[in-house]
């Protein structure tokens, strides 16, 4: 777990939400404790991290319609839901929302802690993820027009002179920017270099 992770538990059952927060505690794990949807959405929800431990039932925004709300302002909070009235479809619609998991109360300790610390793996993995593309990101910023279109060509599998030929500059140019722009990409390798750029491409696909 992060250093700047906690686990969020959302129970309208005081007790339930003690209990809960006590037995992760235990394990080294910070917790913070709401008793409705409405009071956890007071946070400034894209900015937590950690992940979100959320009851179905509760009065007024019950948990599945608080997990839609989650995804919208922060979609890598992962979710464990935990009832005492689940059934079938609550549970299909949970996970197909993306839930890490669905847990019928009362549930066996190690089998919570292992959910809860499963989703604190993926939140971590994720933002570890976001990081790197952002730095990638920054460092592509900082390439000159020139630059961009030499990387892009050479990443597209184009030998030296084939992207001199068709940018119309001669060989040694197009070595010279190539350079330049392994530096400023922090590429030793050209494998590293397309690495990056696939990365990049891949996520504004998805986007």
């Amino acid at each position: 777990m992060k250093a700047n992770q906690t686990v969020y538990i959302v129970d309208d059952d005081s007790d339930v939400a003690d209990s809960m927060s006590m037995l992760l505690e235990s394990t080294g794990l910070r917790t913070q404790q709401y008793h409705s949807a409405e009071e956890f959405l007071k946070n400034p929800i894209d900015l937590l991290m950690g992940c979100l431990i959320l009851d179905v039932r509760m009065p007024d925004m019950n948990g599945l319609d608080l997990h839609q709300e989650i995804k919208r302002n922060n979609a890598n909070l992962p979710v464990v839901f935990v009832t005492g009235h689940g059934d079938v479809p609550m549970a299909v619609q949970a996970m197909k929302n993306g839930a890490v998991e669905f847990l019928q109360k009362p549930f066996r300790d190690q089998e919570f802690i292992d959910c809860v610390n499963r989703a604190l793996k993926a939140n971590s993995e994720t933002l570890n993820y976001l990081k790197r593309r952002r730095s990638i990101q920054a460092r592509i910023d900082s390439l000159t027009k020139r630059e961009h279109e030499i990387m892009r060509l050479i990443a597209a599998g184009n030998i030296t002179k084939a992207v001199a030929a068709k940018l119309n500059i001669s060989p040694r140019t197009v070595e010279i920017h190539r350079a330049r722009t392994m530096e400023k990409m922090q590429a030793k390798t050209l494998a590293q270099l397309v690495q990056m750029v696939v990365e990049v491409e891949h996520q504004e696909t998805a986007g």
